[in-house]
């Protein structure tokens, strides 16, 4: 089943696929805060928050409206299964927010946070893999024709729910379903170079107590009045 008569001409060419993707890499360099994400010698509070800005956010947020507009068309609003998909959905997207605020403190709930909200995704993919199962639809293959139209899609700099509101509010199940997992690969996937960035700055700059140490350390010397 196709993305409709909507659906542009496909241009597959292997150098766009490598600029998509290069483009995509580039910004993950700024997935664990707005700056760098590290303390000055005499500061113990790293620059932290901005998860409007991390593109893992930005995916999980058109995961969580399309949900919701998947449940609403396809789901009894009166099952179990309605309100866990939603519940997921807002679990791996909430968990981004309050991981990247807590990020000042403590740079362990950061992290748990962030699994937290790529094990809510995985949770709401399997939801979706088994509503295609249960009603004998297809799941597209990751190199499919549709597959790849919505991949582009997703690397677009600007890409937001916007970008994929034609196909989820007016397509049937298979295929606003197929979107979805689509978009929900791409989260997981941002948020595992997440949590790699994040155990790499905890390496690097050590948690709340360490940094708090060198801090006072800088300032005593400053002074010049060692204990």
């Amino acid at each position: 089943m196709g993305m409709g008569n909507s659906q542009p001409e496909q241009k597959t060419k292997g150098t766009q696929r490598t600029k998509g993707r290069s483009s995509q890499l580039q910004s993950l360099k700024s997935l664990s805060s707005l700056k760098d994400g590290q303390p000055t010698s005499d500061t113990f509070i790293p620059p932290h928050g901005g998860y409007q800005q991390l593109l893992s956010y930005q995916k999980a947020l058109v995961v969580y409206d399309a949900t919701l507009h998947f449940c609403g068309r396809f789901i009894d609003k009166k099952s179990r299964t309605h309100d866990q998909m939603v519940q997921a959905a807002r679990s791996g997207k909430q968990n981004i927010l309050e991981g990247s605020e807590a990020s000042a403190t403590s740079k362990e709930t950061e992290i748990k946070l962030t699994n937290v909200a790529r094990a809510s995704q995985k949770e709401l993919l399997e939801d979706y893999r088994d509503f295609l199962r249960t009603h004998g639809l297809r799941l597209w293959d990751k190199n499919s024709r549709e597959a790849l139209f919505v991949r582009r899609l997703g690397i677009k700099p600007d890409a937001s729910y916007e970008s994929y509101r034609t196909y989820i509010e007016t397509r049937p199940p298979e295929v606003v379903a197929n979107i979805i997992i689509c978009v929900i690969h791409q989260t997981c996937y941002l948020l595992d170079q997440q949590l790699k960035r994040q155990e790499q700055d905890f390496l690097k700059a050590g948690g709340l107590r360490e940094r708090m140490t060198r801090a006072r350390l800088a300032a005593r010397a400053k002074q010049g009045s060692w204990p």
